[in-house]
Order: C-alpha cells, then structure tokens, then sequence
C-alpha cells in the first residue's frame, strides 16, 4: 500500500460509517449494503470494473447489488454540442446513466445508489447529479482520475470539447455552489481520487494531448474538487486510480468508514462467466451489440498457450450480443476466439478467471493494413492500467522494453510486436509492486486475418 499519512487521515469519513456491520468487522447484511453503479471511461467498457466488483463480493457486497454501466457509444465528440456519428455528447452519457440507476433502483427495492467513475465516467456521474435528478437518487459519488478541471483548459483550442476545462460544460459543472463556493453539488458524498503526478490527462504539458511544449493549464490537483474529500494514491496512474487495489481500499473506507477486511480477490472453486461481443463503429469502438458474431472459449495449457480440447462454448451470438455463459474451473487459463464478417478473427488470451462475472466483454478487431506484411500481430494489453516504466518490469516475447512505452509518465496501455514468423507460443510477463501476472498465448497467422490479444487482468 503507499498510502501518505495524510492520505489515510483523508480516507476516514467526516461522518458516521455507512455500515456498522463494516465496523464491527462482520460482513454487512445485504439489505444494508447500498447497490454500486460503476461508470467506465471513454472509450472503454464495463469490464474494466471486473476486479473491483471481485474485491466488493470478497469482502460481501452482494453480487446482485454490484452493476455497470455499459455506455453504447463510449468516445465524447470532437465538440459537444455537434452531431458526430459513432460519438457521444455528455447529455447523452447523462441520460443513459440516469436511466441505468433507474433501473437498478427498481430491482434492488434501494432508495439511493452509490456512483462509482472513471475518467469521463465522472463527468456523466456530475452532470447526471447536478442536471439530471441525481441528487436525489445517489448517496455517494466516487471519481477516479476525472478530469474535473479539464485535460486543457483553453478557449480557443477546441472550445466545445468536453474535456476542456475552459469550455462550456465543465465550466458550468464548477460553478460555485452555496456560500463555501464548493464545486460539488450539495446533499451528496463526494470523493476524488487521484494520482500524485503520473495521470497522462492531469500534466501541466500538452504532450499527451499531442501539444508537447504547450502549457495544458491544468495542474496535477485538476480531478481534485472544493468540497470533496481528495485522496492522492502516489505513483498511481489514471485508470489505475480507479481500478487498482488501492482505489478500492480508498472507496470502501469512504463507503464503510473503515478498511477492507482483504485487498485480494477471494477465488471461487466454479466460475461462471458471460459477456458481450461488441466491435468498431464509424468513429471509433463501440459497445454495441454485435449479433452473428461468432464465439469459441477454450481451455488452454499456461505454460504453452495450446488448446485444451474441445471448444468449452462455440457459439453465434444474437441480437443482445451475449456469448455465454460458460462454466470452468477457477484455476483454468482461457483462449476467447471471435469472429465476426468484415473483421479479423480475434484470439484473447486471459490468466484464469478466480471469480464469475457476467462482464467478459469482448471486442472483434481488424487487422491494420499496415500490419498485413506481418507473419503474426500480437498485442499484450492493460486495460486497467497504463505500462509505467520504469516503474513495472514488462517482458514480452523476451523484450524487456516493449515497443511502444516511452519512460516517464504511464500512459500506454498497450504494446504490439509484429512478427516474422507464426504458430509458436508467445509469452507475456508484468510485474508492478505485489501484481504479478503471466499470460502465454499463441501467434495466429495474419496471412488467414487473425489477431492475438493477450489481455491482462490486473
């Protein structure tokens, strides 16, 4: 844990626990335990939250009472307030949040929910809250890494952008409010978590916006809010101040009033997993549903990335784009092979998966023309988390430094080797602090228009 003193002393809530279960170190009773919406980031997914609602059930929060959103459109326009196929304005986002909590609120019989974002997760959990009735229906409202003051804060470059922190809608949303001048709405909890100065979209330089020697005009503090609670996780990246171990201790001191009973995922013996197949769209991935896509999930050796049999599911999806459900062993690794027309096959290549989850959702990719020459393309990805060096030791296919992640501030989150040749093994090795993982998949031929993930979970 690296926790700061004073970020410990920022963790304790100023008011009563919400659970005196938690308190008293008993697992809190169902209907005690209010229902957690969690809201991803642009571009991504909902299971990016796999593993913090693996480390709520591990400490018993109620599967049922743990839900995702999954924004069909998840990329913000070039400019809020224009049309842009395949995008999303923020009004957007905020009406499908809203309905979202509508519907978790009826299933749960709950008063409130808790909001839990990241990234623009956080900007449709504001908006909702400040113009769309959730101050009335959202207890507390958690926000890793959103840019609350702006990726930029400029007029004149790209005013209407939602992340600008000089335009319209993130300067309406920091309004003062009340005599304090708080710049979160009032009647809820509120609590920022951000990095000390490793979040690639809180830089006081343009370079990760592609403006390198420009000032941004944001500071290392801009997802921090007036009349929050602002917790700094140092060295943490941007996802990862969201997604990572330490997040999750700091949103559940804040929901509890006190700490985790464990940070770890306890494993279950069966895992019953399920999930969505999705694919591109004309600005960018989508997360709608892909029906007629094909799905094959296979056990795999670990030590070779070889199949294990027969195909555990092989399926075509329908029109809500669910593949599953498959039932494995805890302790089993997974090929996931997607096919869909027009698209690459796709191989996904996961450590095993210790606990269920309904939110293994899957992307079908294309095959770049520029990586057609290529005997085999392989990516090793992190979705929840960014590749820091030389903060994490990454080892892939033998390269201790992986194309594609500069030193310095994390803020890729993927690698690609192509390769010169095809059907051999290739292994992925990460290690960061007490997170270590290993994944070994297998290089497809391009040649036949197949592509390797190889996707971390950690």
């Amino acid at each position: 844990m690296r926790f700061t003193r004073r970020s410990l002393l920022l963790l304790i809530p100023a008011g009563a626990a919400l659970l005196a279960a938690c308190a008293s170190g008993s697992p809190p009773a169902s209907e005690a335990t209010p229902p957690i919406v969690f809201v991803h980031g642009n571009g991504d997914t909902a299971a990016l939250w796999t593993t913090t609602q693996w480390r709520f059930e591990s400490n018993g929060w109620p599967r049922e009472r743990l839900h995702a959103v999954h924004f069909p459109y998840p990329l913000a326009r070039d400019d809020d307030a224009k049309e842009q196929p395949g995008r999303s304005s923020s009004t957007e986002q905020r009406e499908h949040l809203a309905a979202e909590v509508q519907r978790v609120l009826k299933a749960t019989g709950a008063d409130k929910v808790v909001l839990i974002g990241n990234s623009r997760g956080g900007n449709a959990i504001r908006n909702y809250i400040q113009n769309g009735g959730g101050d009335r229906m959202v207890s507390h409202a958690i926000l890793g890494g959103t840019p609350n003051h702006g990726v930029w804060a400029n007029p004149t470059f790209r005013p209407g952008n939602e992340f600008n922190g000089a335009g319209p809608f993130l300067t309406a949303l920091n309004a003062p409010k009340g005599p304090d001048g708080a710049e979160v709405t009032p009647g809820v909890r509120w609590l920022t978590v951000r990095s000390d100065n490793n979040d690639k979209f809180a830089q006081p330089d343009g370079v990760w916006i592609g403006a390198k020697g420009t000032p941004t005009n944001v500071t290392f503090d801009g997802p921090a809010l007036k009349g929050a609670e602002n917790v700094v996780l140092p060295g943490r990246d941007h996802r990862e101040v969201s997604y990572h171990a330490e997040a999750f201790a700091a949103a559940h001191r804040f929901l509890t009033g006190c700490a985790p009973a464990t940070l770890a995922i306890t494993p279950e013996a069966r895992v019953t997993l399920d999930g969505q197949v999705s694919g591109p769209g004309p600005g960018g991935p989508t997360n709608l549903p892909l029906p007629g896509a094909k799905v094959a999930v296979y056990a795999v050796d670990p030590a070779t990335g070889a199949r294990r049999g027969a195909a555990l599911i092989d399926r075509t999806v329908g029109a809500d784009g669910r593949w599953g459900p498959v039932t494995v062993d805890s302790g089993t690794a997974l090929e996931f092979e997607v096919a869909a027309p027009g698209l690459a096959t796709t191989h996904v290549y996961r450590s095993p998966f210790p606990r269920s989850s309904d939110l293994v959702h899957l992307r079908a990719e294309r095959l770049a023309d520029a990586d057609k020459d290529a005997a085999s393309v392989v990516t090793l990805s992190r979705p929840r988390g960014y590749f820091g060096l030389p903060r994490d030791r990454i080892v892939f296919d033998g390269q201790a430094t992986p194309p594609g992640i500069p030193p310095g501030v994390a803020g890729v989150s993927a690698s690609k080797l192509k390769l010169a040749d095809a059907g051999r093994p290739v292994v992925a090795d990460y290690r960061s602090g007490d997170i270590a993982e290993r994944i070994v998949g297998v290089a497809w031929p391009a040649r036949e228009n197949r592509v390797v993930l190889i996707e971390l979970h950690h």
